[in-house]
């Protein structure tokens, strides 16, 4: 079974910090596209940062670069955003998302979110 769980999420102040976490069954992690995705309510859905885990090569939107930062822990099985300097802009559920092979594939599988709410 795929699975995709993230955790993390909360509420802070502008200018705080959070690390999200998403961990995933062995099965969607090896050799995969991993991706973080963000959701305003009423606006489309946003993606923000990814990494291949073949090659560890990272990529970020516009608006992720300078304060969003993608990592994974093989070991863990598990991928990592963190967001420092939190604007209220940043408001929004977060999600992860994997994609078969390289980046430019569809994302395929996704995790139900977490919220993060910046006051």
């Amino acid at each position: 079974e795929v699975q995709l769980v993230e955790s993390g999420g909360g509420s802070v102040q502008a200018g705080g910090s959070l690390r999200l976490s998403c961990a995933t069954s062995s099965v969607v992690f090896s050799d995969n596209c991993f991706a973080w995705f963000r959701q305003i309510p009423g606006r489309e859905r946003e993606g923000v940062a990814s990494i291949s885990i073949r090659n560890g090569f990272t990529d970020y939107s516009n608006s992720a670069k300078g304060r969003f930062d993608i990592s994974r822990d093989s070991a863990k099985r598990t991928l990592y955003l963190r967001i420092d300097n939190l604007r209220p802009e940043d408001t929004a559920m977060y999600y992860c998302a994997a994609a078969p092979g390289a980046c430019d594939a569809s994302f395929l599988f996704w995790g139900q979110g977490t919220q993060v709410t910046v006051s």
